[in-house]
C-alpha cells in the first residue's frame, strides 16, 4: 500500500508538469564561457549533464566492507528536460551481499521565488548504523568515499517519504519531511524495549532541517559568499503511527567557520553535537565517524584518511546518544616549489565528549562511550603527486592505548580541485 501511494504521486507529478527548454542569446563567446561554467558546477557536485539528464557519478561504483563492489547508475532530470518537474533514481547491485539496491523519487516546484519544491520518494538501500545526515546539507562529492572502504556495520532500510524544501531567506534554508522506515540491521543486534527485543523494527519519524549561511540570490541561485555555515536539525519518531515502533526525539547541530590570514593560510573550525533522547535504537545513535580498521599493526591499518572523521579511533568502538566533536585545522600556505608541485601543510587537532544512558537495551553490541573525551592530533602533507598526499595522526589522553602502536595511523590524504 505505501508503494502504491509513492506511485500515484509520482504520476500525478508526472502528468501535472511539461518538459521546457528556456531560450536565452548569447555570444558565441559568452555562450560557451557559460557552457564550460556550468559544466563544472555540475561536475563539482557529482553530476554529469547529457542534455536532458544529469548522470551522478557517485551512484556509479563504490566500495565498503559489506557489499564488496558495488556499481550502479542514478541520476536526476536536468533544468533543460523541465524547471518545474524533476525525477531521480538509482539502482545498485552489491558482488559481495548479492542484493540490489534502489531509489527513485520526483519533485514538483510550487513557487519559483522562493524555490519551494514538494519532493516524494522511495528507498531500499543501506544506511551506516551511527551516522547522521542532515537534510539541508548539498551534495559533497568525492572521486572516492574514504570511510565507505572500511564501513562495516549497516542496516537496511525500506523508506517512504514525503518532503518540502522551501527558502525562508535567501540564506537561510529549511527542508521538512515525514518518512515511514522498516529497519532491518545487517548484523546481529536486538533492542530491548519493555521487555521486548527487536532485531528488525519500523520508523515513523518527522525531521525538519535549517541552514543558515552568509550568502546572496543571484540569477535564481543562492550563492555562499563566506562562512560560518549553521545546520540545526529537528527529528521526532512518532509510535503507532503508520506503524511506529518507537518514541525518540533528536536534536543536532553542526556549524563550520574559516578564517583567513594575511599570510593567506586559512583556519578551520566544525563543531558538531547531538543528543537523543527516548527509547532509540542503536542505528539511530551516533558515532563520531571513525576511519580506524581493527586490525594489528601501523601498515595493516594504512588507507586512506577521511575529511572530518577520526583518523585513530577505531571503527564500532564508540557509540553515544549525546556528544559534542570539536575539529580545528590551520592550512599554511602551499609551498610553490613548480608550477605543477604544490604541497600543502596541514595541522589538525579533533576532540569528542559523550556518553550513553541504559547501554543495557542494546544487546549483542560491545562499544564503549566518550565521558573521558578522546584526543587526537595530527598533521597532513597533502597533493604530493596526482592529488594523493600523507596523513600521520596520534591518539592521547584518557583513551591512550597501552600499545604505542595503536594510538598512531598513518594514511593516504586524496585532494583534488576541479
Amino acid at each position: 500500500m505505501r508503494k502504491l501511494g509513492i506511485i500515484l504521486i509520482l504520476l500525478f507529478f508526472a502528468f501535472s508538469s511539461r518538459a521546457q527548454t528556456p531560450v536565452t542569446e548569447f555570444s558565441e563567446k559568452e555562450s560557451d564561457s557559460l557552457r564550460k561554467k556550468e559544466f563544472y558546477n555540475y561536475l563539482g557536485q557529482g553530476y554529469f549533464p547529457v542534455k536532458y539528464f544529469n548522470i551522478d557519478l557517485r551512484s556509479l561504483i563504490k566500495y565498503n566492507q559489506y557489499e564488496g563492489i558495488r556499481a550502479g547508475f542514478g541520476g536526476v532530470t536536468s533544468k533543460k528536460f523541465s524547471e518545474k518537474f524533476r525525477i531521480n533514481a538509482y539502482i545498485a547491485y552489491g558482488f559481495r551481499d548479492h542484493t540490489y539496491k534502489y531509489r527513485i523519487g520526483s519533485g514538483f516546484r510550487l513557487a519559483e521565488k522562493t524555490n519551494t519544491w514538494l519532493n516524494a520518494s522511495f528507498t531500499n538501500d543501506l544506511q551506516e548504523t551511527g551516522s547522521t545526515t542532515f537534510l539541508t546539507d548539498g551534495r559533497n562529492f568525492q572521486f572516492f568515499e574514504p570511510r565507505l572502504l572500511n564501513i562495516d556495520l549497516f542496516h537496511r532500510h525500506y523508506t517512504s517519504a514525503l518532503s518540502i524544501e522551501h527558502n525562508i531567506l535567501s540564506n537561510l534554508l529549511n527542508k521538512t519531511q515525514i518518512g515511514s522506515s522498516e529497519i532491518r540491521p545487517t548484523y546481529n543486534y536486538e533492542f530491548v524495549v519493555d521487555d521486548n527485543a527487536y532485531h528488525d523494527f519500523s520508523l515513523t519519524t518527522i525531521t525538519s532541517s535549517l541552514q543558515w549561511f552568509p550568502g546572496i540570490k543571484t540569477n535564481k541561485e543562492i550563492k555562499r559568499i563566506s562562512y560560518p555555515i549553521v545546520t540545526l536539525q529537528f527529528t521526532q519518531s512518532v509510535k503507532n503511527l503508520f506503524s511506529g515502533d518507537f518514541k525518540f526525539t533528536k536534536l543536532d547541530f553542526k556549524t563550520i567557520h574559516q578564517l583567513k590570514h594575511r599570510n593567506t593560510a586559512i583556519s578551520e573550525l566544525t563543531f558538531t553535537s547531538g543528543i537523543a533522547k527516548g527509547h532509540t535504537p542503536l542505528t539511530h545513535l551516533y558515532h563520531v565517524y571513525p576511519n580506524n580498521i581493527n586490525k594489528e599493526t601501523i601498515l595493516q591499518r594504512f588507507s586512506v584518511a577521511g575529511i572530518t572523521s577520526f583518523e585513530t579511533m577505531f571503527f564500532n568502538e564508540f557509540f553515544s546518544d549525546r556528544f559534542i566533536t570539536l575539529q580545528y585545522k590551520y592550512f599554511f600556505k602551499p609551498f610553490r616549489i613548480s608550477e605543477y608541485f604544490n604541497p600543502q601543510l596541514v595541522l589538525i587537532t579533533r576532540y569528542a565528549l559523550g556518553n550513553m544512558d541504559h547501554i543495557d537495551r542494546h544487546q549483542n553490541a560491545t562499544f564503549g562511550t566518550l565521558e573521558k573525551g578522546f584526543t587526537e592530533s595530527g598533521l597532513e602533507i597533502n597533493k604530493l603527486l596526482f592529488g594523493f598526499g600523507l596523513s600521520l595522526a596520534y591518539r592521547y589522553g584518557a583513551y591512550h592505548l597501552p600499545e604505542f602502536g595503536d594510538n598512531v595511523a598513518l594514511k593516504f590524504t586524496f585532494n583534488i580541485t576541479l
